[in-house]
């Protein structure tokens, strides 16, 4: 391939080297070969193999200049091949970016031209393809090849700051060159070619006190120490400059806003040394009574400031605080001034700044003194009380007319004025209290109840009698102190249950006192029985000597169906000078008790309780099933009113079955029925007892072969004891089978045996003998529910005994 240039420029050269080796163009001097083997494109898409050895492409550097605006199309360059014998018959095609619109060729000479203006910083290449095909047959003379147009840079864009303008802050009083901040400028143009985007820096306003690195943009300070007092706004106008700041270059500017930040470099300063106040004697304690102020030229925390007063004199009747909105001095009253004793004071005070830098330490302490002087004012003042309170007491049941106590207050002004005393009716103690005008003594006017009202709280008032509108108050505190006047009391409110099973010595209840005197008359107790009254056989009483008793039962047990309540006086006295005495009488109400855990609860009381049922409605179901009973005994006797036969038919043949399935109070125990019955049974009939009573050897009646209704003899119980059971039910039926005075009917007689063997043994009584026992039957209540019935009725018997 032959090489012609319309330019011979380095840079030009440099481009095209460029170009070519990125084009990926096999020939890069006219010397070059073409390849052996061509590989041409056709039209239809195949691939054609030519061996022309001689043959290449013919083309120009291309390079077209950005922003053209002359009147014709700028040229590019001109594509040739070694093909073309310059008759015509070469056609060239040009295809790419830009092909057709941007840039045309001509098909004939193969010259491109750019009908457009182009911009580098939009696009800055152009990729395209030529292709030299034979005009008559359309045959590809050259492979496809590809090829760049590159844009060449013009100076056309000025430097820019895109972020500005700026802000930004140094401390004052700093070193000559200390950084501040720094600008960048950015240029749109190719800074690989020329000098158009290189930029240097120059400040245009700012100067002396601002500079600027012409290279970097770094901006320093030019002076050293500014004073942000004196200045504390600077504007600092920075330029940027194109082609190395040669002429005809482009730039642009931008503004920096510097500040100055605060150091503390000034000490506070009192405009003037001494000051003057006037304050009253009445001024109020812990209130403010004046101001004073530092100036400071600082800002911020370097501008705060602590005020002290210096001086112990003044330091002990004033203080002083900082505001911290005005950063004001505001001095206030410690003590109550008194124009009468003191008449001026004097107050050293200072002012110090809080932050400190000890970089301007040489310029001495960072603090002022200034001097106060507070004059005090005569005011007249109210009387005042020799106390802030009172207390005083009196004892209760005092007559009317005791002296309680005295107040004294004065006139706190030099005159010193008389004093006349009252009380405040608005307070509810004055009914009970009088106070003397002149003198301030207090007294009662009407008898105190220290149960009623332990203390009466008065206010006493003060006043001048030339200036009665100046008015003092006090409190007064009266205590009422205690007399030994109300007897103590025992609580008879709730009943005290008695268990039926108590035994001798038990504890029934613990009982205390109450006394509404005071803890010194009344909380000491002491209790008996009254001596008057017989000794109770039922019931003692112990005193614990420490303010309770523990009523004590005498007796082993107690019947609730023979005697239900029981009542027990007991004396009390407190402890009190002099000792009064009370009688209280508890009621004692007898109930079947159960364990749970230690504590008994009333059966009866607990059914009663948990049914939630009060007296009236207990009366009103008992009057619902009396009245259900009466209608039924009318209903039963209205039908045996009825006429029946007198003379049962012969053959009326009836069978009687008689069940006995009653097991008694538990094994082997024959008391549910008498033995009789299997001997004669009409005499059974006779014989028939409550079940509910313990069997009596005395009640048992004889059988057939013994005396008829008599009591048995020594042999006869001997003689059951010793027989078989069994054997003797099995022997008694088969007699009453045969016996010729039953009825003309079956009688069946069935009894319930259940053998022997219990592990508990045996309960019955058949095997007692006559005389009574000397057993302690206690154990029973041990057994549970099942045998408390049993264990009653021992303990029944064996009272009965004892009685």
């Amino acid at each position: 391939m032959r090489l012609s240039t319309t330019a011979c420029l380095c840079p030009f050269l440099m481009c095209l080297c460029f170009i070519q080796r990125f084009s990926g163009a096999s020939h890069l001097s006219s010397s070059a070969k073409v390849p052996a083997r061509n590989h041409t494109k056709l039209a239809n898409g195949e691939t054609e193999v030519h061996h022309r050895p001689k043959r290449g492409w013919i083309w120009n550097q291309f390079f077209v200049l950005e922003e053209h605006i002359g009147p014709d199309a700028q040229y590019v360059g001109k594509l040739h091949s070694n093909s073309d014998k310059g008759d015509g018959s070469v056609r060239y095609i040009l295809s790419g970016e830009g092909a057709g619109t941007i840039f045309i060729i001509d098909e004939v000479t193969g010259d491109i031209h750019a009908t457009k203006s182009l911009d580098r910083e939009r696009k800055s290449h152009y990729v395209l393809h030529a292709q030299a095909l034979d005009r008559n047959t359309e045959e590809a003379l050259e492979p496809k090849s590809e090829f760049i147009i590159k844009v060449q840079d013009i100076n056309d864009n000025a430097p820019k700051f895109p972020d500005g303008p700026f802000a930004a802050t140094v401390p004052e009083m700093s070193a000559l060159g200390t950084s501040v901040f720094q600008v960048t400028a950015t240029d749109a143009d190719d800074p690989t070619y020329g000098n158009s985007a290189r930029v240097v820096y120059s400040i245009l306003q700012g100067q002396p006190y601002f500079s600027v690195d012409p290279k970097t943009g770094v901006i320093r300070t030019a002076l050293a120490e500014m004073d942000r007092e004196a200045k504390e706004h600077y504007a600092v106008v920075i330029q940027a400059k194109d082609m190395a700041g040669q002429v005809g270059g482009l730039s642009g500017s931008t503004t920096i806003n510097i500040t100055l930040s605060d150091v503390n470099d000034n000490p506070p300063n009192f405009p003037q040394k001494n000051y003057q106040l006037y304050v009253p004697e009445s001024a109020q304690v812990g209130k403010p009574v004046g101001k004073i102020k530092a100036n400071d030229a600082d800002v911020g925390v370097n501008a705060e400031i602590k005020y002290s007063i210096i001086n112990p004199e003044g330091a002990a009747m004033f203080s002083i605080s900082t505001d911290k909105d005005t950063r004001e001095g505001v001095v206030g009253l410690k003590k109550p001034l008194n124009y009468e004793r003191k008449k001026t004071y004097t107050l050293h005070i200072e002012a110090a700044n809080t932050k400190l830098d000890s970089r301007f330490s040489y310029s001495g302490p960072f603090k002022d003194t200034a001097t106060l002087k507070i004059t005090v004012g005569d005011v007249d003042e109210p009387p005042v009380f020799s106390m802030d309170y009172y207390i005083m007491d009196v004892y209760e049941n005092a007559a009317i007319g005791t002296e309680v106590g005295a107040v004294t207050a004065r006139d706190p002004d030099s005159r010193n004025s008389p004093v006349r005393y009252s009380m405040d009716n608005s307070v509810d103690g004055v009914r009970y209290f009088s106070i003397d005008e002149q003198r301030g003594v207090i007294k009662t006017t009407q008898t105190l109840d220290r149960e009623d009202m332990p203390w009466h709280n008065i206010t006493v008032m003060a006043s001048e009698v030339d200036n009665p509108s100046l008015l003092s108050h006090v409190t007064v505190t009266v205590q009422v102190l205690d007399v030994n006047d109300n007897p103590p009391e025992i609580a008879t409110d709730e009943e005290v249950i008695v268990c039926e099973s108590s035994r001798p010595g038990q504890i029934i209840q613990t009982i205390t006192a109450l006394d509404k005197d005071d803890f010194a008359n009344g909380k000491r107790f002491s209790f008996a029985l009254p001596s008057e009254i017989p000794v109770n056989p039922n019931f003692t009483l112990k005193d614990n000597e420490d303010s309770t008793a523990s009523i004590i039962a005498r007796r082993r047990r107690f019947n609730r169906l023979s005697q239900e309540l029981y009542e027990l006086p007991i004396v009390v006295w407190d402890g009190g000078e002099p000792s009064l005495s009370g009688t209280g009488t508890l009621t004692l109400r007898v109930c079947p008790c159960q364990r749970s855990g230690r504590l008994r609860t009333c059966q009866g009381e607990a059914f009663l309780s948990s049914a939630g049922l009060s007296t009236g409605a207990l009366i009103a179901i008992l009057l619902c099933i009396v009245i259900l009973l009466a209608i039924v005994v009318l209903f039963i006797t209205l039908r045996r009113s009825k006429k029946e036969p007198l003379i049962i038919s012969e053959e009326d043949v009836r069978e009687n079955v008689v069940t006995y399935d009653d097991e008694g109070g538990g094994e082997e125990d024959t008391e549910a029925f008498d033995i009789i019955a299997l001997r004669n049974p009409a005499a059974a009939e006779e014989l028939k007892f409550r079940r509910d009573v313990r069997p009596d050897a005395r009640r048992r009646g004889g059988g057939r072969g013994g005396p008829s209704r008599g009591r048995p003899s020594p042999s006869s119980s001997l003689e059951l004891n010793q027989v078989d059971v069994q054997e003797f039910i099995k022997h008694r039926l088969v007699e009453a089978d045969v016996d010729s005075s039953v009825p003309p009917y079956d009688s069946l007689q069935t009894y319930a045996y259940e053998g022997q063997g219990s592990p508990t043994g045996s309960i019955s009584s058949l095997d007692s003998p006559e005389a009574h026992s000397e057993q302690d039957y206690t154990y029973l209540d041990d057994w549970g529910p099942q045998f408390q019935k049993l264990a009653e009725l021992y303990g029944e018997e064996e009272l009965e005994v004892v009685t």
